[in-house]
């Protein structure tokens, strides 16, 4: 697990090479990530959007901003978390992702960014 701490909010992230739905003749290899968001702040806060950065191995760099994760703008107490899974093509064996999500104080009504921390995307043959 890899994860990183923002202005007391935790991201934690858990990448998973997916056989599955991977097509290497086409050039398509898929990876699920999990993601666990706690709210370790002494605030409520809101996560209002999501900015991913994926890297293919060839250079590659394709940017997906968006309002909230899966479709939710979760809010979370002190001491409460938020979890999700979500998925990433790449088109190389080898990658990355990392990023930052924009979160909203509610006491304060202040945004803020937290940090996604980077993490790899290697298909499973890669890694013997």
């Amino acid at each position: 697990m890899i994860w990183q701490t923002t202005k007391g909010i935790t991201v934690q992230v858990i990448s998973e090479y997916s056989d599955e739905h991977s097509k290497p003749s086409f050039k398509k290899y898929v990876h699920s990530y999990h993601i666990n968001i706690i709210n370790d702040s002494e605030s409520t806060v809101q996560l209002l959007r999501r900015h991913w950065y994926i890297h293919d191995s060839d250079q590659t760099v394709r940017e997906v901003e968006g309002s909230g994760v899966i479709g939710e703008q979760p809010v979370m107490r002190p001491g409460q978390n938020h979890t999700y899974m979500s998925w990433s093509a790449l088109r190389t064996e080898i990658g990355k992702m990392h990023g930052n999500f924009t979160m909203l104080n509610l006491s304060s009504n202040e945004e803020f960014v937290v940090e996604i921390p980077e993490f790899p995307l290697v298909a499973n043959h890669k890694l013997n």
